[in-house]
């Protein structure tokens, strides 16, 4: 399998055998994985190998060579080498040489004859060898009508252009599959980035280096500054810059300390971390990108699906084109028999489908790559190309607009006889004390020194109690103040500007009533409102849901630039939602980060998860995983798509203007097989290196 036309060919071989439940194709590697019953199976490889391929069982998961074999290092196909091409392109131009310089020397000729020949053999012996498989089954592929082509050169004295159109044919299929795998292999460096070797806390306190594959779960590991993250894991010891680049796209390094997590790949930058494992080196999160982005470069995408079945219908007709032409120019155009061939010949070359069927996987698979390297993960080539069709977008709110998590956002003290620095400090001590987010959010936020605390108590639903310097105080909710008749006109005016803000106040009261207001609310990322704004440039309709209290959710809708917001919803209510979205917009998406979202993101058409905070149940469930949880990548996603559709119509274009022209010239004008090798070879290299433009960053 050395090229997309034969995938394509053994893929429609097997579509035929019933019982096979999937099929992934790694090109690349040269491997198909059939998932099906064992009786199945054994059907399967009967019909590779009847229609003309020889198909070597292998492990899940071992690399291959060229001949099946397990293999660490995996070389393109069977085809010639770099020299032997070389060798095979110098016979051809002596071969050449000896036709224009024989006149009638007979011996000039023969010796020309048999140059050609070994040229012919160099360069295409292995596609001679499939082209006969072919046709021995009835199949007139690509390798087929190069057979047929330089056979029938040879047939009527056109050995050396026989000679010359295998040997630039064969050099253009090693380009294009050495084009092609930088494509496929663009994603491959991810493999590398988690190293092999881990430093591991023992049961006596010593470290010892160990197989990161051999690590279990729950043990200490020791990375030094400049070092990679072996596996993924939680900080248990130290604080550092973690570049993160590599899992989530993200070009500034993030800050991590105790109760962080850290991705398999990632670099250490600054100081020394200890963390302890949460996943084995087969469910890094960094091999569960590499694994997806595999399977999304195994199926294919819609376009590519026509592009196969067209080029299906093309060859066979073109052959049969050419036959016509064989046949009846001599009468239609008074053409001699020997010339009606020679054109018939020359449009099986032109017909040649490479540059038609690599047109489209090359360009998918550079914009999955590139995706990849950007943090977001595609999982398929159907909703890289369904991206520039979203009309609506529906987001959730928390972990998705916003931070996640709450912020100190605004406190003062009520009474201005008492030190608001004092004030500060007695809501600190308390606030420490307690594992509420809410408290904790009140103690990150102050950042003051703390005082002892006696008879430290937790009043549930309420707050926190606490005597300091020997007076009573509390830290609580606003029904407490009411229970405890410490409300007034004031703080209910206060109240009410706050919570219609989305904000959630907490009051410090000790026994003469309130003394300072904190208001602590969700934020929104700074990356939402801009993530908005271009989604709606896009033409995109923005439309927040969320299970949150309708005020709350209408004010971080008008903070974020979203114009419709849906509030206190459950999981089947924004399953609603998104039905709803899709009759009236038309091709929905939907983001979110939790377990309450997995309903609407399966429904949606397309679903993008954030991946950084997001559960694993979203990230099973979405289509589409934003790994660095920044809205942005979305609207990049829909020009990436975009981008990619453009790139894929003018792949398509190319191949088939390009074809249309030289065969126009074939029968018509004076093109040879040789100039319609190079034409089949310019195109290839032409929408090859037009899909690898994808390999660089979207720009807005």
């Amino acid at each position: 399998m050395d090229c997309a036309a034969e995938e394509s060919d053994i893929r429609r071989t097997l579509d035929k055998v019933d019982g096979i439940e999937d099929l992934y194709f790694r090109l690349g590697d040269r491997t198909v994985t059939i998932h099906a019953a064992d009786e199945v199976l054994l059907a399967a490889l009967a019909a590779i190998k009847k229609s003309g391929y020889e198909a070597t069982p292998v492990e899940c998961g071992e690399k291959t060579d060229g001949d099946g074999s397990p293999s660490d290092e995996h070389a393109h196909g069977h085809g010639p080498s770099v020299w032997r091409l070389g060798f095979a392109l110098a016979l051809a131009l002596t071969a050449e040489g000896a036709h224009f310089l024989a006149g009638d020397a007979p011996t000039l000729k023969y010796v020309g004859l048999v140059v050609a020949a070994v040229a012919v053999w160099l360069a295409g012996v292995e596609t001679y060898t499939k082209g006969l498989k072919a046709l021995r089954h009835g199949k007139l592929n690509i390798n087929a009508l190069m057979s047929v082509a330089v056979t029938g050169a040879f047939a009527i004295g056109q050995w050396p252009e026989a000679a010359m159109v295998m040997a630039l044919y064969a050099i253009a299929e090693l380009i294009e599959a050495k084009a092609a795998d930088r494509a496929r292999n663009a994603i491959k460096g991810l493999v590398e980035l988690a190293p092999e070797q881990a430093q591991v806390l023992q049961e006596d306190g010593s470290w010892n280096t160990v197989a990161s594959k051999q690590v279990a779960l729950d043990a200490i590991v020791r990375i030094r500054p400049g070092e990679r993250v072996p596996l993924d894991g939680v900080v248990t010891q130290g604080s550092s810059a973690v570049n993160q680049a590599p899992v989530t796209g993200e070009s500034l390094p993030v800050d991590c300390t105790v109760g962080d997590k850290l991705f398999a790949g990632t670099i250490n930058e600054t100081g020394e971390l200890q963390f302890r494992v949460t996943a084995g080196s087969s469910d890094t999160t960094l091999a569960r990108i590499i694994h997806a982005v595999e399977e999304a470069q195994g199926s294919r995408a819609p376009t590519q699906r026509f592009v196969d079945r067209f080029a299906a219908i093309y060859t066979p007709a073109v052959f049969v084109f050419a036959v016509a032409v064989a046949l009846l120019t001599p009468w239609l155009m008074g053409l001699t028999w020997l010339e009606a061939v020679y054109k018939a010949l020359v449009l099986l070359v032109v017909a040649c489908p490479c540059a038609l069927v690599i047109s489209t996987p090359v360009t998918v698979v550079s914009a999955l790559a590139s995706a990849a390297r950007r943090g977001i993960l595609i999982k398929g080539g159907t909703y890289l190309e369904d991206a520039r069709r979203l009309k609506a977008i529906a987001l959730d709110k928390t972990g998705t607009i916003t931070e996640g998590k709450p912020r100190l956002v605004e406190w003062r003290a009520l009474d201005e006889s008492i030190d608001k620095e004092r004030v500060g400090r007695i809501a600190m001590s308390l606030a420490a004390r307690s594992d509420h987010p809410v408290s904790m959010a009140i103690a990150q936020g102050l950042g003051l020194a703390t005082d002892d605390v006696q008879g430290f108590t937790a009043l549930p639903g309420r707050g926190v109690e606490g005597a300091i310097a020997g007076k009573t105080y509390v830290l609580a909710n606003h029904r407490l103040a009411k229970e405890r008749n410490h409300s007034s006109a004031e703080i209910e005016s206060a109240l009410a500007t706050h919570e219609s803000q989305g904000r959630t106040v907490t009051l410090l009261i000790d026994d003469v009533g309130v003394r300072a207001l904190f208001a602590v609310a969700d934020t929104i990322k700074e990356s939402s409102r801009e993530a908005i704004a271009e989604l709606t440039a896009l033409g995109v309709s923005a439309v927040m849901l969320t299970g949150d209290n309708q005020a709350t959710a209408e004010t971080i809708a008008n903070h974020a630039g979203i114009e419709e917001a849906r509030g206190s919803l459950l999981p089947e209510d924004k399953l609603a939602e998104i039905k709803g979205l899709q009759k009236r917009f038309g091709l929905t998406g939907m983001t979110g980060d939790g377990i309450n979202d997995a309903p609407a993101l399966a429904q949606a058409d397309i679903g993008f998860a954030m991946g950084g905070a997001g559960t694993d149940t979203a990230m099973e469930a979405a289509d589409i995983v934003i790994m660095n949880d920044d809205l942005r990548r979305i609207p990049e996603t829909i020009r990436l798509s975009r981008r990619t559709h453009t790139v894929l119509v003018q792949n398509i274009s190319l191949a088939l203007g390009i074809k249309a022209v030289f065969i126009v010239l074939a029968l018509f004008g004076s093109a040879t097989m040789w100039m319609a090798v190079f034409a089949d070879m310019g195109a290839t290299l032409l929408v090859v290196a037009n899909g690898l433009r994808l390999l660089r960053p979207t720009q807005k």
